[in-house]
């Protein structure tokens, strides 16, 4: 654990990544800041009491502690856009979800304050998940990455009328075998929530990046409505009366994808 991420290593082919879990805005950055900006909303909320079940599982568990109003960890270095011709938050964002400024005047970050943040926050997230991941496929042919999202489910500026409340991205079936996505699937159909896979959201660069079936890493992004376990109004308190039954669905989610992660591995032994 340090000042940028938390990390608990497993040894099962899984690991969690929530790269928007974090809250944290350092002392030298938070003068340049709105008051808006310092409430980070935009945060995926709680998401480590959601995915606590994944320690019974034996994953990797990484966590960052920066917020995405820093540095999107999920979004290229380069600050190419994910979803061309569409509106979207960049790699060192100047507005919230809503629109609101981050940033007062002539505060927002230039050319070179970004690549600070590349060096000094980016790069150490995407190392260490290319090591665990590393780590764990010289014991495992096939690992599973699940990349760990969150969002509130109505945002006008970003996506029409409400959300799935189940959004799974495997950028169209490259980034994880179609027993994979097909076992996630499986599992986001026997609960009560509205599902959709490669709809509005396609997996992350994170997903798109480090997911490689042909090189044994199969990658899923989950983007949850924050509706199904918190109060998506400041405080934003977590409400384990309604968390309970999304927690189950997304615990057969990631269980499923892991069974057919390990058949995969079976599969090539024989």
């Amino acid at each position: 654990m340090n000042d940028l991420y938390s990390l608990e290593r497993g040894d099962a082919p899984l690991v969690i990544s929530i790269p928007h879990l974090g809250t944290h805005i350092p002392d030298s950055l938070r003068g340049q800041y709105t008051d808006v900006a310092l409430t980070v909303a935009d945060t995926d909320w709680h998401l480590d009491r959601v995915y606590a079940f994944a320690r019974s599982l034996g994953a990797t568990i990484l966590g960052a502690r920066i917020s995405r109003y820093v540095i999107d960890l999920n979004r290229p270095s380069n600050d190419e856009s994910l979803y061309p011709g569409q509106t979207t938050t960049s790699l060192c964002p100047t507005e919230t979800f809503r629109g609101a400024q981050l940033y007062r005047d002539g505060c927002a970050p230039d050319a070179a304050e970004r690549n600070r943040r590349v060096a000094t926050y980016w790069q150490p997230y995407h190392d260490t998940l290319r090591d665990e991941l590393k780590r764990l496929r010289t014991r495992h042919p096939n690992v599973l990455l699940w990349e760990a999202h969150s969002i509130a489910s109505v945002l006008p500026r970003l996506f029409e009328g409400k959300l799935p409340d189940l959004n799974i991205g495997t950028q169209d079936g490259r980034t994880a075998a179609a027993p994979v996505q097909e076992a996630v699937l499986r599992a986001a159909a026997s609960g009560p929530f509205t599902y959709i896979a490669n709809g509005r959201f396609k997996g992350g660069f994170i997903t798109r990046h480090f997911g490689a079936p042909h090189d044994g890493v199969h990658a899923v992004q989950l983007e949850m409505c924050q509706s199904t376990y918190m109060s998506e109004d400041a405080p934003f308190d977590y409400l384990p009366g309604k968390a309970g039954q999304v927690e189950a669905v997304v615990r057969g989610m990631v269980s499923g994808a892991l069974k057919a992660t390990v058949a995969l591995n079976t599969a090539s032994r024989d």
